[in-house]
């Protein structure tokens, strides 16, 4: 489920579409401690009602006042806003902080227009990579994807980075589909795993069709599918924002789910199991018809090489794999790399 304060464009939306008057306010730049990342929202309504976050404190308030304003004038505005050190904490800003804050009204004179704001929402609900690239001399705007023109092409590294960001005049507002992880198997690691993988951000689901396995017991809190994991994997969808890690061992749940996985654009295939299984591994989907370079994808053993033994240990390298190859996707699974050997 998409936390509150991540849901920003939808409320605003949903205001809009409810003829009220709404006003979108981003961090668009930051200079020391700043609370928020660039690239955070706050929707503001016509009754200085918010959803999301610039900063905290008395900010907000002021964000909310020019909000307030630009929803009657039309007008886009950048704020900014700096506290020294001995004033920073009331106001949110942390040892002398500054951040630069665009504001702009929805469907009013320059600011975003409402069709763009539907199809921003549209493509989040799709899980579409997009960006929001607004021109802050002009006060253009267009959509972008990761495919196309120019803006395009400077937007790809922020899409890899989840860093929204200025290329000269643009300011690009990078929306990402929430991450998604896959866990294979309700063995002992994947106990830890789920956990981090929640800690970290992702909509984290395991798959095992063995109930006494995969139970709400074991995991507390989990979104479990007990169904056999070709199926359950073909169910959830899989694509670029997800990562599945299969653990079971077994070659009747595994390689299922490796197949449905090498066969779908996920941004991480990594399999528990020494050299020698994974040799196996490899020779059995190869008799599938798999290539060299599809298996190449295949993480195998799992998990960086920290020499990790325990399995909350094992988790971690398996968390740390999952984020370099998420940030560096340049990286590819290595050909003597040790991972984590277990048979």
């Amino acid at each position: 489920m998409t936390a509150l304060h991540d849901a920003v464009p939808e409320q605003a939306l949903k205001w809009v579409r409810a003829g009220r008057k709404v006003a979108l306010a981003t961090v668009i730049e930051t200079w020391g401690s700043a609370p928020r990342p660039v690239g955070s929202q706050l929707a503001i309504g016509e009754e200085a009602e918010m959803v999301g976050s610039v900063s905290g404190g008395c900010v907000e308030g002021a964000v909310v006042a020019e909000a307030l304003e630009a929803v009657e004038d039309g007008r886009c505005r950048v704020l900014e806003f700096g506290v020294s050190d001995d004033e920073a904490f009331a106001v949110g800003l942390a040892c002398g902080g500054r951040i630069r804050v665009m504001v702009e009204p929805v469907g009013v004179g320059a600011g975003l227009p409402v069709e763009m704001l539907d199809d921003l929402v549209a493509a989040r609900a799709a899980r579409r990579p997009v960006a929001l690239a607004t021109d802050t001399q002009t006060w253009a705007h267009e959509l972008v994807g990761t495919e196309g023109g120019v803006l395009s092409v400077l937007a790809l590294p922020r899409f890899h980075a989840d860093k929204s960001g200025f290329e000269e005049d643009w300011f690009l507002g990078i929306h990402n589909p929430p991450l998604a992880m896959v866990v294979v198997g309700a063995v002992h690691i994947a106990q830890p795993l789920m956990e981090m993988a929640r800690l970290a951000g992702y909509d984290a689901v395991l798959v095992d069709p063995r109930e006494a396995f995969a139970s709400e017991a074991r995991f507390p809190g989990a979104r479990i599918i007990h169904d056999w994991p070709d199926a359950a994997l073909a169910a959830i969808g899989l694509d670029a924002r997800t990562a599945v890690v299969t653990l079971t061992h077994d070659p009747k749940l595994d390689d299922p789910a490796i197949e449905v996985a090498l066969r779908s654009d996920v941004f991480y295939l990594g399999c528990l199991g020494s050299t020698r299984t994974h040799a196996k591994r490899l020779a059995r989907l190869e008799e599938k018809g798999f290539s060299a370079d599809e298996m190449g994808r295949i993480h195998a053993p799992v998990g960086a090489d920290i020499g990790a033994k325990s399995p909350a240990e094992i988790a971690v390298s398996i968390m740390a794999e999952i984020t370099e190859r998420l940030r560096r996707p340049e990286s590819r699974p290595g050909q003597a790399r040790q991972g984590v050997a277990a048979e």
